[in-house]
């Protein structure tokens, strides 16, 4: 019997949209996986990483409608049900995170505190 593993993160049906349009482009490695991820710095103590990356050996792997995602697993803390959307709008444009543990967050919406 397999065991499902549920991702921590999800996405919203733009940020799919947008993430599989980027992959569909010419010359895109399709060796990469999308990473995302946490690293210190930001206004707030924390940002977020959101990019393609090849996997490394402390990376959890999951596939979320069929985007293959990498994820250490000491960030799981930090992005546990968070989602991710895409802004297309003419006010704003890119990757937006609403994030369930983030105490605070600064104004740029990439930075975060816990």
């Amino acid at each position: 019997m397999e065991t499902t593993v549920v991702a921590p993160v999800s996405f919203t049906e733009g940020a799919i949209k947008e993430i599989k349009r980027i992959m569909s482009e010419s010359g895109f490695d399709n060796t990469q996986y999308l990473r995302v991820g946490v690293k210190g710095g930001g206004c707030s103590g924390l940002s977020y990483q959101l990019g393609f990356d090849q996997k490394e050996a402390d990376d959890e792997i999951y596939e979320i409608d069929g985007i293959p995602v990498v994820m250490k697993l000491a960030h799981g803390i930090y992005l546990l049900g968070i989602n991710i959307h895409f802004e297309d709008g003419l006010n704003a444009r890119g990757f937006t995170f609403n994030n369930p543990n983030a105490s605070s967050t600064c104004g740029c919406g990439t930075s975060f505190a816990v």
